[in-house]
């Protein structure tokens, strides 16, 4: 019987959306001037409108191969994975047209894989509002009756990671531009096909030799035209697809860079962030709010600060160093670095120091009091440092990285003592951009710890979104 549907499928090679709108002209339709005119066009077309904008933009996952190649479970182990990051996932196949009263009467003539059945543009709108940071309305179509639910839509709201996945989502370039990575599942031609036919029979409601005809009138020849042609694109090809976990882990992990790493970072090496997660983002949520209770922000403070803080000492120089453990087995691990000291700067500063203490116990530390007046002018009113710091790797702790002119007298200071600025590291929660530029392009030689980089200075020089006034909030102070 598989033969036979097979056979009888077969013969000319039609990609268009509807076979007999082909074999009704003889003259070529609007559609096939454009596919026949397009090309690798990815270097010549206009910029993506969206990359100049705010860096904490979402990173942008396209998925592409033949229908059944396994796809939707490359996403699915890719989200499992992400399980720290807000992750949404747009199927092309939510933006097919519905079909008229009069193409869903010959719907064994209607071509599901050529790219005039899906919405492109409403598909591009919804991409670039998601980049953007808006909700959209994703449609939800029902395959079975072969129209979109009127009604009905999925809510789909901003988040970390956008993930697109569909047979033709690399064809149309405006929607490539878009995004970040392209991934092209690459799964054997048989295994699809049987994938193919347990799926619309099964999920779909169709019989097996409707789905064996539409694959070979359609299916196939779609794939030919415009999946299989579009596979150039991708950054990363999957062979056996959701079967390929070092592939998929090697993805995952990249990802997870790009994730954490600030635009500021490629620009400034020194330059540290550490690991977004959602604990590590309820935290900020709680501290930033104005509406906190002032021991609930001292709690969460100091779970923040003992988190950069751990970060920064991995920073630290170390040696390898064996023991004898219970078991009477060796370890080689390795020993901390000894000649270690914590300055922080008056008195926001001193919120980091019992972190520091309970990390390093015993550790001297040193304070500087540094005068604002204004935004320009700084005047040095106190120091006490260890008198050895020059011989000393030295924690620098202030919480909030704004201007970065109180820190840059900090590190001046700390040079004139003897400290090398290759052994100074900067640890704060939060820190602005024009900050970072002003610390990092004086002294290159620094490292900055930070756990989040927020916007921008506002007018009066305050970091936005922020926290207020640290020090006062941190010491009951802000009445």
């Amino acid at each position: 019987m598989m033969d036979y549907v097979m056979e009888a499928a077969s013969g000319p090679h039609f990609s268009g959306l509807r076979l007999d709108s082909l074999l009704a002209s003889h003259s070529p339709t609007p559609w096939m001037n454009h596919i026949s005119g397009s090309g690798a066009d990815d270097s010549s077309s206009s910029p993506n409108p969206h990359q100049n904008e705010a860096s904490k933009q979402p990173f942008v996952i396209g998925v592409s191969g033949g229908t059944a190649s396994g796809k939707t479970t490359v996403c699915d182990m890719i989200i499992q994975q992400l399980h720290d990051h807000r992750v949404v996932l747009v199927n092309q196949d939510s933006f097919y047209r519905g079909l008229t009263a009069d193409e869903s009467e010959r719907v064994h003539e209607y071509n599901f894989d050529h790219p005039d059945a899906f919405d492109t543009e409403q598909l591009l709108e919804c991409i670039e509002k998601l980049k953007c940071g808006q909700s959209v309305n994703v449609p939800i179509y029902d395959f079975k009756n072969h129209r979109r639910c009127s009604e009905s839509f999925r809510k789909v709201n901003a988040s970390d990671v956008i993930i697109l996945e569909g047979i033709l989502v690399f064809h149309d370039h405006r929607i490539r531009n878009l995004m970040n990575m392209k991934i092209f599942v690459d799964t054997d031609a048989d295994v699809r096909l049987a994938r193919r036919i347990r799926r619309d029979t099964v999920e779909r409601g169709r019989d097996i030799n409707s789905v064996l005809e539409q694959y070979a009138k359609f299916v196939k020849p779609a794939f030919d035209d415009f999946v299989l042609p579009s596979k150039k694109y991708a950054d990363v090809i999957i062979p056996r697809g959701g079967d390929n976990h070092v592939a998929i882990d090697l993805i995952v992990q990249h990802i997870h860079t790009k994730l954490g790493q600030h635009d500021l970072c490629k620009i400034y090496p020194n330059v540290y962030v550490i690991q977004s997660t959602f604990q590590i983002r309820g935290m900020h949520t709680l501290i930033r709010d104005r509406e906190i209770t002032k021991h609930d922000f001292v709690f969460y403070s100091d779970r923040l600060i003992r988190l950069v803080v751990e970060h920064g000492l991995g920073h630290l120089p170390f040696t390898e160093k064996q023991v004898i453990t219970p078991t009477g087995s060796v370890y080689t691990g390795v020993d901390f670095c000894k000649k270690l000291c914590g300055v922080s700067i008056i008195r926001s500063g001193e919120s980091m120091e019992n972190a520091l203490r309970a990390c390093c116990k015993g550790i001297k530390i040193g304070k500087i009091l540094i005068h604002r007046d204004g935004d320009n002018g700084k005047q040095l009113i106190y120091e006490r440092l260890p008198q050895d710091i020059s011989e000393r790797h030295v924690l620098l702790l202030d919480p909030v990285l704004a201007t970065g002119n109180s820190a840059n007298q900090a590190i001046e200071l700390l040079i004139q003592k003897g400290v090398p600025e290759s052994h100074i590291i900067f640890l704060n929660l939060i820190s602005a951009p024009e900050g970072i530029q002003c610390v990092c392009k004086r002294h290159p030689s620094l490292k900055i710890v930070t756990s989040e980089i927020d916007i921008a200075l506002n007018a009066e020089y305050r970091v936005i979104p922020g926290m207020g006034e640290f020090g006062d909030r941190y010491f009951g102070t802000d009445d």
